[in-house]
């Protein structure tokens, strides 16, 4: 089995939490060569912990004998931070969203094409054993859809995380922070094309493309296999200070309909996370237990009926961590030539149905 050398760029909460330890557990599959984070504490904290070196600098790390790196760095980071991946040869796994703008995704993919490196998003859902079950066990076909449901409350990762040792640092430099926010400014004005009010502004990078991207993709992943397009945007909102968002596409040229909303209710330490698919007959329900949580099985659940008689099915694939997966997956399309799973193009087709979303919500239209 080839051992890839892997850097990781970023050492905030997804780092801690899942991919250092979920790394350091694959350890026939990778050798972490370090962190790189310009947070001293944050990264003397992950080298006290898992024993990893730490780097002050991206260029630093990526100057060290690597195959890989993954990157959980800041979203606005995401863009330069792949592309000089790329640039030094290196095969790339990015945190979700990839960018946010669907002209920088194809900046990134003509850079992919041009080194023939391994380019996937971490959308860890399309992993997940249960989500995959549900793939191969549609209760229906694109003629007989009437409609996709997507409900998220979310209090964030602060009541699902006690179980991983964490620490936030807290002495970045304030002109690096001011510099990364705008870059963040900079890109959502290039990606929607035009100034957004605080509430367009705070919705897009938060309720849109940081937690309700993972449930689109998760669902263009099953339409996928259902043979169904791309769909129409005719609704879309964005409420409770940019922690809620909303969304209606339609689909099958009205013949059906999704519908999504995520909310993040900060104080409330509870996680529901469903996707519905509704047939002429049949109905699909996926619900999701926090992504922090380990070893708790997503539920999937079939109704169908026969007349009155109501047929109820709860499937199981397993106890597989979706985090882990997506790591092994990663590792497959670099030494075996497995197909990618979330590749560039992926990235591209969420982003687009959120820049839609988001320009219909602020009154610039979908184009």
């Amino acid at each position: 089995m080839t051992r890839l050398k892997i850097g990781v760029i970023g050492a905030g909460m997804i780092t801690q939490v899942e991919h250092i330890p979920n790394l350091l557990a694959l350890k026939d599959l990778f050798e972490v060569v370090g962190v790189a984070d310009p947070s001293q504490a944050s990264r003397d904290f992950v080298t006290a912990t898992h024993g990893v070196a730490g780097f002050a600098t991206v260029e630093a790390l990526l100057a060290e004998d690597l195959d890989a790196v993954v990157i959980g760095s800041p979203d606005p980071l995401h863009h330069e931070q792949v592309l000089a991946a790329l640039k030094r040869g290196l095969h790339v796994f990015c945190e979700k969203p990839l960018c946010y703008g669907p002209d920088e995704i194809a900046e990134i993919i003509a850079a992919r094409d041009a080194t023939g490196r391994i380019v996937q998003t971490g959308y860890m859902k399309r992993f997940d054993p249960n989500y995959r079950l549900a793939l191969e066990n549609l209760p229906g076909t694109a003629g007989t859809l009437r409609y996709v449901a997507v409900e998220v409350n979310d209090p964030d990762a602060w009541p699902f995380i006690a179980h991983r040792p964490y620490f936030r640092g807290q002495d970045i430099p304030r002109d690096l922070i001011e510099a990364t926010i705008a870059k963040q400014k900079a890109q959502v004005r290039r990606a929607i094309g035009a100034e957004l009010s605080p509430l367009a502004f705070k919705g897009f990078t938060s309720a849109y493309s940081s937690a309700l991207i993972h449930d689109i993709n998760a669902v263009h992943g099953i339409l996928d296999v259902l043979g169904v397009g791309d769909g129409t945007v005719v609704g879309a909102e964005l409420f409770a200070g940019g922690d809620g968002g909303q969304g209606a596409v339609r689909l099958l040229d009205g013949r059906a309909l999704w519908n999504m909303v995520h909310l993040t209710v900060p104080a409330l330490a509870d996680y529901k996370e469903r996707i519905t698919l509704f047939f002429d007959d049949a109905m699909l329900e996926l619900a999701f237990p926090s992504p922090w949580l380990n070893h708790q099985p997503t539920r999937l659940t079939i109704k169908t009926s026969d007349g009155h008689t109501l047929t109820e099915r709860s499937l199981r694939a397993g106890y597989g961590e979706a985090f882990v997966e997506e790591l092994r997956g990663f590792h497959a399309a670099i030494t075996a030539g497995a197909p990618v799973v979330n590749p560039p193009e992926h990235a591209l087709r969420d982003m687009t149905l959120l820049v839609a979303m988001t320009r219909r919500f602020a009154g610039l239209g979908t184009a």
